[in-house]
C-alpha cells in the first residue's frame, strides 16, 4: 500500500509543479482558406466575421506576420441583403468591416444564383464583391486549388461568460 502511494505522488507532482499552462507558438504557414457563409439570419453576420478575425489577428504578428491575401470568402445566405447598397445604413458596420478586410486582401464572393434570388445586379452590391457564378462551383474550385474550408457556426449565446466561468 505505502507504494502504491509512493507512484501516486511520483505520478502527480509534475501535475503540481507547474505554475502555468504552456504558451506554443506552432508553426503555422501562410492561411490559404476559403471560408463558406451561409446564414439563416443577415444579424449573424457580425459573428461569422469574428471567425475572420481569428484567422488573421494571429497570422498577421510575429512570428508569422502573413498577408490575408488568400483568403477567400463566399456569401450565398441571407447575408447577402448586408452587401446591398440599399442596406447600406442598416449593415454599416459588417459593411465597414468587409470593406477592411477586402482592403488587407480578402477576396469576397457573391454567388450569382443567390442574388438572383434576391432581385439584385451587380450595380447593387457594393464594390468590394465580386460576383461568381455559383457559391457551390466557388467553394469547390477554392479547395481544389489546395484551399482549406472554414465554415463559420454562428450560436445564440445562452450564457455570458461571468455565469459559466
Amino acid at each position: 500500500m505505502q507504494r502504491w502511494l509512493i507512484l501516486l505522488a511520483a505520478a502527480l507532482l509534475p501535475l503540481t509543479a507547474r505554475a502555468e499552462a504552456t504558451v506554443v507558438n506552432t508553426p503555422y504557414a501562410a492561411p490559404r482558406v476559403v471560408v463558406d457563409i451561409f446564414l439563416d439570419d443577415p444579424a449573424k453576420l457580425g459573428p461569422a466575421l469574428y471567425w475572420l478575425r481569428a484567422l488573421i489577428l494571429p497570422l498577421s504578428v510575429p512570428p508569422y506576420e502573413y498577408d490575408p491575401e488568400t483568403i477567400k470568402v463566399v456569401l450565398h445566405g441571407t447575408e447577402l441583403v448586408t452587401v446591398a447598397k440599399k442596406n447600406a445604413a442598416k449593415y454599416r458596420e459588417v459593411v465597414e468591416r468587409m470593406r477592411y478586410y477586402a482592403e488587407l486582401g480578402i477576396e469576397f464572393k457573391v454567388c450569382a444564383l443567390a442574388m438572383e434570388d434576391y432581385g439584385y445586379t451587380a450595380k447593387d452590391l457594393q464594390d468590394f464583391v465580386q460576383i461568381v457564378p455559383s457559391a457551390m462551383v466557388e467553394l469547390v474550385h477554392w479547395q481544389n486549388q489546395g484551399y482549406a474550408l472554414l465554415t463559420p457556426q454562428v450560436l445564440e449565446k445562452r450564457f455570458d461568460i461571468e455565469r459559466i466561468r
